[in-house]
C-alpha cells in the first residue's frame, strides 16, 4: 500500500515516524512519501519537503511567509496527485493540513485519516465541520477528545497517548539516583528540575522568575535545567553565571525528571511527561499583558485549564501559575507545598495515578496503524 503523510513540526515528525514503523509491521509492502523530518526519513520512504521549511508560527510570520506557504501547498497537492496514495495521513498542523484534506477529498477521492487531532476543543471549534466533511477517520491521543467530538456528532477513535509509549520505552529506566549524579558529576543533594520551555523567548520569559523562586531552597537542593533540543548550550550561560548552583543538562529530560523531588514546568507535553514520571510539579507560564491575557483565556478559549494533566484529569491536579498568577511568590509558595507538605504532595501523586489509568497502556502508534490498515482492507 502507498501512504502519504504530512507532519509540519518536530513533534509531528516523531509521532509520524513511530506510526510508519507500526504500519510496516502490518504491511510488508508499505511505501511512504511525506512532508516531514529526519525521524520520518530514518523510518524509510521519500521526504518531499522538510518541516523546517514549513514551520511558521504566529500571525506575523505567517503573513510574511505567505508566498512560501502557498508554494508548499501547491507542491503538496501536485505531489499527492502524482503519487496517488491509497491513503493520506495528516498529523496535527491544522492550518496546512485541513487545506490538503479538502483538496484530497474533493479532487482526488482518496481516504483521509488524521492522527493527533488539532486542539479545536480549545479554540477554532468551527473546524469540526471541516473534519466531518473531509476526514474519514480521526485518531485522537487525548481521551477527553472523544466526548468533545461526540457532542458534534463526529465519531473518532482514542488510540492512546504516544507520551505513555515514550516514557515506557525510555533509556535508563532502572537508574538509581547515585548513578545519575555520578554520570553527570552532580552533588548528592535532592534535585529540583526546571523545564522552562522549548523556544528562546519562552525560556527568557520563564527562567528568571523560576530561578528567583528557587533561591530560598538552595541549601538543601540542587537545581537542574533540562536544556531544550535545538537551543545552543551557550544560550544558558547567562543563567548559569548568575546562579552558580544551576546545572544545565541536554538530552536527559526523562533522566532528570525521574530523579527529581519536584519540578517547575511550562505548559505543554512537558507537564504530562512530568506526571507520568510521578514528579510533583507546578506549572509556570509567563505571558505578556497578564491581566488582559487571563481575561482572554476565561472568555475566548473553551477550556478551563492549560496543562494536559488537568485537562486529562478533568479537574485541578497541578497548580497553574500563568498570566496574572505567574509571580515569584506564588511559585515559591507552591514549591514549598510540594516539597514539605506531605499530604499535599501525596494527593498530587494519587491524582497522577488516576490520570495514568485514564490514558491507558502503551501502544498508541500500533493501535493507530491497525485502524488505518484495517480501514483500507474493508
Amino acid at each position: 500500500m502507498k501512504y502519504y503523510l504530512i507532519a509540519g513540526e518536530a513533534s509531528g515528525d516523531l509521532h509520524a515516524s513511530n506510526l510508519m514503523r507500526s504500519l510496516k509491521k502490518l504491511d510488508n509492502e508499505a511505501d511512504f512519501r511525506f512532508f516531514g523530518g529526519d525521524l520520518m526519513q530514518a523510518a524509510g520512504g521519500m521526504l518531499v519537503k522538510h518541516y523546517r521549511e514549513m514551520a511558521y508560527m504566529g500571525l506575523i510570520p505567517v503573513v510574511l511567509h505567505a508566498p512560501a506557504i502557498l508554494r508548499n501547498l501547491a507542491l503538496c497537492k501536485e505531489d499527492i496527485a502524482r503519487y496517488h496514495p491509497d491513503v493520506v495521513i495528516l498529523v496535527d498542523y491544522p492550518g496546512f493540513n485541513l487545506k490538503i484534506a479538502a483538496y484530497v477529498k474533493r479532487q482526488l477521492g482518496i481516504p483521509v485519516h488524521y492522527y493527533i487531532s488539532p486542539k479545536v476543543w480549545a479554540w477554532k471549534e468551527y473546524r469540526v465541520k471541516s473534519f466531518r466533511k473531509y476526514v474519514d477517520e480521526m485518531l485522537c491521543i487525548l481521551p477527553f477528545e472523544v466526548d468533545f467530538y461526540n457532542k458534534h456528532q463526529y465519531r473518532v477513535h482514542y488510540v492512546g497517548n504516544p507520551t505513555v509509549d515514550a516514557i515506557a520505552q525510555r533509556d535508563h529506566k532502572e537508574e538509581t539516583f547515585r548513578q545519575f549524579v555520578t554520570d553527570n558529576h552532580l552533588e548528592e543533594k535532592p534535585v529540583i528540575a526546571l523545564l522552562a520551555g522549548s523556544r528562546r523567548q519562552e525560556i527568557r520569559n520563564n527562567m528568571p522568575a523560576m530561578l528567583e523562586a528557587v533561591k530560598g531552597f538552595a541549601n538543601g537542593y540542587q537545581f537542574i535545567v533540562a536544556g531544550a533540543p535545538g537551543i545552543d548550550p551557550s544560550f544558558y550561560t547567562e543563567y548559569e553565571r548568575s546562579f552558580p548552583q544551576l546545572k544545565v543538562l541536554f538530552n536527559q529530560t526523562y533522566r532528570i525528571l525521574a530523579q527529581s523531588e519536584a519540578a517547575l514546568v511550562t505548559s505543554g507535553t512537558a507537564t504530562l511527561e512530568t506526571a507520568l514520571l510521578n514528579v510533583p510539579q507546578v506549572v509556570c507560564y509567563r505571558m505578556a499583558l497578564p491581566r488582559l491575557t487571563y481575561w482572554g483565556f476565561k472568555h475566548i478559549l473553551h477550556t478551563p485549564w492549560i496543562s494536559l494533566v488537568n485537562l486529562i484529569s478533568g479537574r485541578e491536579v497541578v497548580k497553574e501559575l500563568f498570566a496574572k498568577f505567574f509571580t515569584v511568590d506564588n511559585i515559591r509558595t507552591e514549591l514549598h507545598q510540594l516539597l514539605h507538605v506531605q499530604r499535599y504532595r501525596q494527593n498530587m501523586l494519587e491524582n497522577y495515578r488516576d490520570m495514568q489509568q485514564v490514558l491507558g497502556d502503551p501502544g498508541a502508534s500500533d493501535r493507530a496503524a491497525a485502524i488505518i490498515y484495517g480501514k483500507l482492507h474493508l
